[in-house]
């Protein structure tokens, strides 16, 4: 017969469960992967956030997605954590993933619409689409506006909403850490002389012009780069967060998560590689 634990409020859900002799439980957790970097020259489009994978409460996942169901987890299991980097201007390479267990984020999409957790948005040649987001974690990046002046590029696509024109899309907002935070937002993409296009909400840089002006990096968890020919912009580096019951909480971690409590519930935030055994 399992002991079924109580729940506090906003809680992870501690079940206090048995499988096979081991307590089993509940950990939410928003899971989100290195953002995109732009392409210096072109000018380039905006890098796209990284991927975004949502379990707490009612709020949403990438692309305004429902949210997922928290993961189950088995007492002595040693579950993985994965931070992805954002990636580097130039690179062509999209942002790293991040992974908790078996939830994986996509890392963001390079500025020259290539697919990623939200896509990147296309070089200002890139007339077609911009780069795919994932469906579940991102949005697609923008298509570049053709070449003849003012050869502007699209913008990244962000965890909320895609981009629109050179404008990358907004991130979203989650308290899963006990604060309300908007992350993952898409980049602007780079403009020939006209001033680039603004990144999203949520850290996505805003996109250079040729005139001696570089794109801007992101600068919060999971957002895009913008784009520029004096230099592009590079991703930021994703994060974990996960939390759960504080009565299921075991305390043993590697990576040094920063560790806080909210209510009932104990967070953990983890901005490098580690691990939790539940």
């Amino acid at each position: 017969m399992p002991i079924i634990g109580s729940f506090g409020a906003g809680s992870a859900g501690g079940y206090g469960q048995r499988k096979g002799g081991a307590a089993v439980y509940n950990i939410q957790y928003l899971v989100i992967a290195g953002g995109g970097a732009a392409v210096n020259g072109g000018p380039g489009g905006g890098g796209g956030a990284g991927g975004y994978r949502n379990s707490y409460a009612s709020e949403t996942s990438g692309g305004s997605s429902p949210t997922e169901s928290p993961l189950e987890v088995i007492g002595g299991t040693t579950y993985t954590v994965t931070v992805g980097a954002g990636s580097v201007e130039d690179s062509n390479q999209n942002g790293e993933n991040s992974v908790f267990g078996s939830i994986t984020s996509l890392g963001g999409g390079y500025g020259t619409a290539d697919p990623g957790g939200s896509g990147g948005g296309g070089n200002y040649a890139q007339t077609n689409a911009g780069g795919a987001g994932t469906p579940g974690q991102g949005t697609p990046g923008a298509a570049g506006g053709g070449g003849s002046p003012p050869y502007r590029s699209g913008g990244g696509g962000g965890a909320g909403n895609a981009a629109s024109g050179a404008n990358g899309g907004n991130g979203l907002d989650s308290a899963i850490d006990g604060s309300t935070q908007t992350r993952a937002g898409g980049a602007g993409g780079g403009d020939e002389g006209g001033g680039g296009g603004s990144g999203g909400s949520g850290g996505g840089g805003n996109g250079g012009n040729n005139i001696g002006q570089s794109g801007n990096p992101g600068t919060f968890d999971g957002s895009g780069g913008g784009g520029g020919q004096a230099g592009g912009g590079d991703g930021f580096r994703g994060i974990v967060i996960l939390r759960m019951a504080t009565a299921d909480y075991s305390g043993t971690t590697t990576g040094s998560p920063t560790v806080t409590e909210s209510g009932s519930d104990t967070i953990l935030k983890y901005t490098g590689d580690g691990s939790y055994t539940a």
